[in-house]
């Protein structure tokens, strides 16, 4: 049985071998020297060629991508195949009982998935070190691993969502019966599953750390104006840093009571003009009425603080093991109902 299900998936799995390989030699090509530019430059950011951040980058994609092109290529047509050609059947009437047929199977694609994208994402984790969260001199940055864009693209929760999408895929093609409806269902589950938890879950697996304080160019991270036209309020928010490497998560104004409110009307005229058309903006004027730090300090004076919730840097392996755990452990549910459902569901 393991024989013959390898025959049927070796072809399938020596095209993402190469694929995964290539890729792996192109990483290991160019990591060194990015590690070399790391440990040389602290602003590491502004040596980086166009070419390293489209590369970090194609990392994140591939790493995204991976296990959806694996929930659809190989798990939902695992079971769905065999029930539309209807050799399950010969199977199930020899030796072979329909547990263990679908165990082989499901054990067999799940280890190869999971292999594949572990060795995967350790070659892109170990290249993109020295750019996760790098920042240049002109405030242009990387997105750090614990964001939503780098997270499960990192580490060890890659191989949780491959092995999540091959059990998926096998569960909907056995219980659709049909392979291109269970691979579109797989495409659109997986991809809402990955939007899904960055934005609703993720950030309660592990306990938030949260702190207020005053306003100061050094924490500013931005300054956002919206304005509808003459006529109507002009509303200005304040973004305030959370800390390197962290993941901000809740970014608000409170008054001098600890409640969430507005910046007061006042702020958005206090705030410096911008430079002219056309001309360049000279260096930034730090004293006087009419500057940032003035605004800020009257803001402090009337006792407005920034509140800022985050997950810190240092939960990024926690939250990594308590994910992975998660999705194995939903794929292990997925799993036992895929096999009650053939043993009992299909003929």
């Amino acid at each position: 049985m393991i024989w013959l299900t390898w025959r049927q998936f070796r072809a399938q799995a020596a095209a993402v071998a190469a694929i995964a390989l290539a890729f792996a030699l192109v990483l290991a090509a160019t990591g060194r020297r990015l590690a070399d530019l790391a440990t040389t430059y602290r602003d590491v950011f502004d040596h980086l060629t166009a070419n390293d951040r489209h590369l970090f980058y194609a990392g994140i994609v591939v790493i995204a991508v991976a296990p959806v092109i694996i929930g659809v290529f190989w798990g939902a047509p695992l079971v769905a195949r065999e029930l539309e050609a209807g050799t399950h059947r010969l199977a199930w009437t020899q030796s072979v009982t329909r547990t263990r047929w679908l165990a082989v199977k499901l054990g067999v694609t799940a280890l190869a998935a999971a292999t594949a994208v572990g060795l995967l994402t350790l070659a892109v984790t170990w290249w993109s070190q020295p750019l996760d969260g790098a920042l240049s001199s002109t405030h242009g940055s990387l997105p750090s691993r614990l964001t939503p864009v780098s997270f499960a693209m990192r580490g060890v929760v890659p191989i949780g969502y491959a092995v999540f999408g091959v059990v998926l895929g096998a569960t909907l093609g056995a219980v659709l019966r049909r392979s291109l409806p269970a691979m579109a269902v797989t495409l659109a589950a997986l991809i809402f599953v990955q939007i899904a938890v960055p934005t609703w879950i993720r950030a309660h697996l592990m306990p938030t750390a949260e702190q207020t304080v005053t306003f100061d160019r050094q924490r500013l991270d931005g300054i956002g104006i919206s304005d509808n036209g003459p006529g109507t309020t002009t509303h200005v928010t304040v973004n305030t840093k959370g800390g390197v490497g962290n993941w901000v998560l809740s970014n608000q104004t409170v008054d001098a009571s600890g409640r969430a409110t507005g910046l007061p009307s006042w702020f958005g005229s206090c705030l410096p003009p911008p430079p002219a058309p056309g001309t360049t903006e000279g260096p930034v004027k730090v004293q006087g009425p009419d500057t940032l730090d003035a605004c800020f300090t009257r803001l402090n004076a009337e006792g407005y603080r920034q509140h800022v919730v985050y997950q810190p840097a240092k939960h990024f392996w926690p939250l990594q093991w308590v994910e992975l755990a998660l999705f194995l452990a939903v794929s292990g549910l997925l799993a036992g109902f895929c096999f009650w459902w053939v043993r009992r569901r299909l003929s």
